[in-house]
């Protein structure tokens, strides 16, 4: 028996106006929400899912109930801290285990989320067409990961982190760290994780590229019907 906990609290702006109205995982992507492709993506021994909501997080609720899909649901409040802040809030559903973790806009292939959980502990990787747009990953020589840099000024690296990581309850131990903005972002939690933790990095077969503008959905429409 498995949990998956999937971060839901963002506003999504740059989706606007789609996003004034709708929280980006209930956007509807070939006629269905975001978040049920991530329900679609869960292995059979994931059997709760802990859902941190904050921005219009009413609408989540009542979208997915008590139980969805044959899980029960979790729900816990974020936080306007960041998204850092917003993870940690899910810390007491989880006890000593390994977990799935998924980014509320991301629309996983199951293939990828079974293969990232033939690892210990993993984050799904891809090569990016704007590097300078992703959290970059580095590897250390045995092939684990070394670090990860959000949006980084150079780019050093081929691989990005996508939003799905099999991760384990010593992730919670961290403290965030603000970036130059002044922002929490979970990447600083997941940075301090891989530098004490064997975290490997598992290639995407079905990445789609990133979902954060209204032509994202269109494009991202397109691909799906060919696949």
């Amino acid at each position: 028996k498995m949990k998956a906990v999937i971060l839901a609290a963002g506003e999504g702006q740059r989706m606007r106006p789609l996003t004034l109205t709708t929280p980006k995982p209930l956007l509807k992507i070939k006629g269905k929400p975001i978040i049920d492709y991530i329900f679609n993506s869960l292995p059979q021994e994931v059997r709760e899912v802990v859902v941190v909501v904050k921005y219009l997080g009413h609408k989540i609720r009542d979208f997915l109930g008590n139980e969805y899909k044959g899980r029960k649901i979790y729900f816990v409040e974020g936080s306007d801290k960041g998204n850092a802040y917003s993870f940690l809030a899910a810390r007491e559903f989880i006890g000593k285990e390994r977990f799935l973790f998924f980014y509320g806009d991301e629309l996983p292939n199951p293939k990828d989320v079974k293969n990232c959980l033939e690892r210990d502990l993993s984050i799904l990787v891809f090569k990016p067409q704007k590097p300078k747009a992703n959290g970059l990953v580095f590897l250390n020589p045995d092939g684990t990961i070394l670090e990860i840099a959000e949006k980084p000024e150079e780019v050093r690296s081929s691989w990005a982190a996508d939003g799905v990581m099999v991760l384990n309850h010593e992730i919670f131990e961290y403290a965030p760290e603000p970036n130059a903005q002044g922002e929490y972002y979970f990447t600083s939690l997941l940075s301090k994780f891989v530098k004490d933790h064997k975290v490997w990095p598992v290639q995407s077969l079905g990445f789609i590229g990133d979902i954060t503008t209204p032509a994202d959905l269109e494009r991202v429409e397109k691909i799906l019907e060919v696949s």
